[in-house]
């Protein structure tokens, strides 16, 4: 099973970096489209972890994974 997730890293106002993912991100997804919401999230002071307002977009990053799982009798 192939998946994809988007995770945005931020910073809040004591430095502490935290991270939102969301799971499978459009295909058509386009740096500028995450930048765009990551400005938004942070301007619009939609999250506040642990209380304390995001003042940092950090990064971004696509990640896809394949999970192999298997049936195996103990």
């Amino acid at each position: 099973m192939d998946e994809k997730k988007l995770i945005m890293t931020f910073k809040n106002t004591l430095g502490n970096s935290f991270s939102i993912t969301v799971e499978d991100p459009r295909e058509d997804l386009e740096e500028q489209d995450i930048i765009d919401t990551m400005n938004l999230i942070k301007d619009q002071n939609i999250f506040q972890p642990k209380g304390y307002d995001i003042v940092t977009c950090v990064s971004a990053k696509v990640v896809d994974s394949k999970t192999t799982e298997y049936d195996l009798e103990v």
